[in-house]
């Protein structure tokens, strides 16, 4: 089997740009970040969005959030607006080009490449740090390049796995240990620490990564929604029935089961020539291993076992030093 040869074709990007004028400037002193504090007793807990600039779902539910007037009943709440810099250039026909300014900032989260200054990106982590350092629980919002079922990453910690089965919603959830390239939000400080390392360390957080589908798919939005309630409700800070009240239609049916797929390895392209031998576009199990997926500037790219899982496949991207698909075995749970 030979590789595809042609580039990705254009997708139609339907969601428009949510306008979040009247959100910009937050209530804190930080550009895009507002923070809520109920005055009782509870966990902190914080929602992002446009992390990356072109990825819109996260930024309307946010704005759902705020125009209904959401508050927390118990403990502390920040949303935050990520990358604005990224977002004012996102333009539909090339959407790619708003995904960050001057690199990717769900990869500057290690204190050094923070405190260095030296990008956009990387002063804006340092803007937003000190709201990820002070959450108890994250939920990061995102979406993808290509379309797809929407997929919930844990990270490595148990705690956080069983928060995803607590959540019963999406089917798929992914376990993985982050991206060779840098370390994302989500992973950064008490958040990547273990299960073993104490309350007050690593124990008592969670954090949660939601790819939603498709940037451009309207239905990105409803799961961005859906998740911000069902994460809302598990953390304590509102109860189910007040959101329920507050977000109708927002929570959409329960996966009629899950699944853990558990990363193994990435494919880490050696330049913008990579290909695959098929268009995939995510969750495939492949049955055998040895199975020819791609091509790597000539060398075979192929399955390490059977029944492996092609986990968010995309070429959009492709240069020397980046993922373009990670492997996972799968197990039901």
């Amino acid at each position: 089997m030979t590789a595809v040869t042609t580039s990705p074709q254009p997708l139609v990007f339907e969601l428009p740009a949510p306008d979040i004028s009247a959100w910009r400037a937050g209530n804190t002193g930080t550009e895009g970040v507002w923070h809520f504090d109920s005055g009782l007793g509870g966990r902190h807990v914080m929602i992002s969005a446009l992390v990356h600039g072109n990825e819109l779902c996260g930024a309307w539910a946010l704005k759902g959030l705020l125009e209904a007037g959401l508050r927390p009943a118990r403990g502390k709440l920040t949303l935050a607006f990520c990358n604005l810099e990224a977002f004012d250039r996102f333009d539909p026909l090339s959407h790619d080009a708003s995904r960050f300014t001057d690199e990717d900032l769900n990869r500057q989260w290690l204190d050094e490449r923070i405190d260095a200054g030296d990008t956009i990106e990387r002063r804006r982590a340092a803007a937003l740090r000190p709201f990820v350092a002070q959450a108890d629980w994250l939920l990061d919002i995102h979406s993808m390049h290509e379309p797809s079922a929407p997929l919930l990453l844990t990270g490595i910690q148990p705690r956080n796995l069983q928060l995803a089965r607590a959540m019963r919603s999406p089917e798929h959830i992914v376990v993985d240990a982050g991206h060779k390239d840098g370390v994302r939000m989500r992973d950064y400080g008490r958040f990547g620490l273990g299960d073993g390392d104490g309350v007050g360390q690593g124990g008592d957080t969670r954090s949660l990564l939601i790819e939603c589908g498709f940037h451009g798919d309207p239905a990105s939005r409803a799961v961005a929604q859906d998740q911000c309630v069902r994460f809302i409700e598990q953390s304590g800070v509102l109860d189910a029935d007040a959101l329920a009240r507050q977000f109708p239609g927002w929570r959409l049916p329960d996966a009629p089961r899950q699944w853990a797929l558990e990363v193994t390895g990435p494919v880490v392209a050696t330049s913008s020539a990579f290909r695959f031998v098929e268009p995939y576009t995510g969750l495939e199990v492949i049955a055998k291993a040895g199975t020819v997926i791609g091509d790597n500037d000539g060398v075979p790219v192929t399955t390490p076992y059977d029944d492996c899982v092609l986990v968010m496949p995309s070429v959009r991207q492709a240069r020397a030093g980046v993922t373009v698909v990670r492997y996972a075995s799968r197990r039901a749970l």
